[in-house]
């Protein structure tokens, strides 16, 4: 069920978006693999980096937008229009863990990130 756009696949989708961006982490290990155990001017194919930032910059939107609708539901119940309190609760709790699982996210790529950075030449 919808009400000006809040529903009950936010979830479901940040879910969805996670797993094609750890999907796309494992390939990009593998071809990096691949890379460190070929001649040392090869370098590998900018095809899924170009996918995994179009991923992140989806996701970060879908985040935003979540966030966006939440606003918009709880100034319309502040306002005194008709609109059920449960919906309102549900629209922020969706962005609270598309949030939270934005985070997460990030705190990942900041990890790996430092792995990488640590790594002798």
């Amino acid at each position: 069920m919808s009400v000006n756009g809040v529903g009950g696949g936010g979830i479901d989708r940040v879910l969805a978006l996670r797993a094609q961006i750890l999907e796309r982490n494992q390939a990009l290990q593998r071809a990096n693999q691949a890379v460190a155990g070929s001649a040392p001017g090869v370098q590998a194919p900018a095809g899924p980096a170009k996918n995994f930032t179009a991923a992140l910059q989806d996701a970060l939107q879908q985040v935003n937008e979540g966030q966006a609708r939440a606003g918009q539901a709880t100034s319309a119940y502040e306002r005194g229009e008709t609109i059920d309190i449960a919906k309102v609760m549900l629209a922020r709790q969706e962005a609270a863990v598309g949030f939270e699982a934005t985070l997460q996210v990030r705190n990942k790529l900041l990890s790996a990130y430092k792995d990488i950075m640590s790594m002798p030449v």
